[in-house]
């Protein structure tokens, strides 16, 4: 019942954190209450891992201290991830904005991680209720299989996403046991809703998407945007959603490339009897732009017949479309959670808690969010490997 540390935890961070420490010769035991290791690895990106970015810099990170990624992913690059996956022969291909995908299935990066660890005296017990932990070094928990008791001990159950899954509170309910902050919890990367008149409008459009930008305040994501029976969705929207907060207004542009203003002006003149939803159709998908010229009361009238200013309004409502979301679609479909266990009781070189030395926090428990696209499975890799290495 005795080892040299304690992983609370079966997913990406915690298995990075078991292999990195059970190969240094530490005696490792990872605990988790699912029947299965790295369930959000089997999950994610389409059954093909979303593993990492080419991408990677602390400024794709949010957390309330902003300089607290940079060490870890300074020490554990994506290029050190990558080098490991090569090592593996996992083939994999570059999807846009670098990022990284395995060709066949994400079991290839779970059997790697499983593999690593097994090049190291790392045990498992999977599919055990898992109790508080107690102590201060060394600290003990209590589960089903007994109590096991370590020197260090490494909670690394993530947050509060995809409950489904077996997401809960834990880690957060540790770190303030032991007198560390947690900052406010939100579900990120997450689908944004609306009320009835906007949603009614977007029920009709489910399925049509198209490459744009979606912006709340000074920050702007151009990605796709996907009209969904719920509101909208699409990486450009989940990006965002991280950013937006209650009563903020979501700033969407759909057709980025163009001044759609001037063109329909331009238009007018060279097909002076043709609609206006058909020549926004030039521009647009067309059930798409048959109802934005709806929606502007100016669908079937002759664009001769229309004003400059009509259309003027209309190239606005496509290219600076202002929504003010009613909420998100919550922890169900958060792709991770935003905020955590805080920073600054924690050291950005180990993610040893500075007033209890042998505790540490690493991946989504921690108050570091990436955007969508790799860059929280490598801050998983990245906190896992530094924890690993020294716990």
């Amino acid at each position: 019942m005795q080892y040299d540390v304690i992983i609370i935890g079966a997913g990406a961070a915690g298995l990075m954190a078991a292999a990195s420490a059970g190969q240094r010769g530490r005696k490792v035991l990872v605990l988790d209450h699912g029947e299965k290791a790295g369930a959000k690895i089997l999950i994610s990106g389409g059954g093909r891992c979303n593993f990492t970015n080419r991408n990677i810099t602390p400024e794709s990170y949010l957390s309330a201290n902003p300089h607290f990624a940079k060490s870890a992913l300074k020490r554990f690059t994506q290029h050190d991830f990558i080098a490991l996956v090569n090592k593996y022969e996992i083939a994999f291909h570059e999807r846009e904005l670098g990022q990284l995908f395995c060709d066949q299935s994400s079991a290839l990066i779970l059997n790697m991680l499983l593999d690593e660890c097994g090049g190291g005296s790392v045990d498992f017990k999977l599919g055990v209720k898992v109790g508080p932990v107690m102590g201060s070094g060394p600290y003990s928990v209590p589960t089903e299989a007994g109590t096991f008791t370590a020197d260090s001990m490494v909670v690394a159950t993530g947050g509060l996403s995809i409950p489904k899954l077996g997401a809960t509170g834990y880690a957060h309910g540790v770190a303030r046991e032991y007198g560390l902050g947690v900052t406010e919890l939100r579900p990120a990367l997450v689908p944004l809703v609306f009320t009835a008149a906007d949603l009614d409008f977007m029920r009709a459009l489910t399925g049509i998407a198209v490459d744009g930008v979606a912006q709340c305040g000074k920050t702007r994501f151009r990605e796709a945007i996907l009209f969904t029976h719920r509101g909208l969705s699409g990486p450009a929207i989940l990006q965002i959603s991280s950013y937006w907060r209650e009563g903020q207004d979501v700033v969407v542009n759909l057709a980025p490339d163009l001044d759609v203003a001037a063109r329909l002006v331009e238009r007018k003149a060279e097909r002076p009897k043709a609609e206006a939803k058909t020549v926004l159709a030039e521009m647009l998908p067309a059930r798409l732009a048959d109802s934005l010229a709806e929606r502007a009361g100016i669908g079937r009238k002759p664009m001769a017949e229309l004003a400059n200013k009509a259309l003027q309004d209309l190239g606005r409502m496509v290219n600076a479309w202002s929504l003010k979301p009613a909420g998100t679609e919550g922890w169900r479909t958060a792709e991770v959670t935003l905020g955590g266990v805080a920073t600054d009781g924690l050291s950005s070189k180990t993610m040893e808690a500075k007033a209890h030395p042998g505790l540490f926090f690493v991946g989504e428990a921690v108050d570091v969010t990436g955007w969508l696209g790799g860059y929280n499975f490598q801050w998983a890799w990245s906190s896992g490997w530094v924890t690993g290495q020294h716990c």
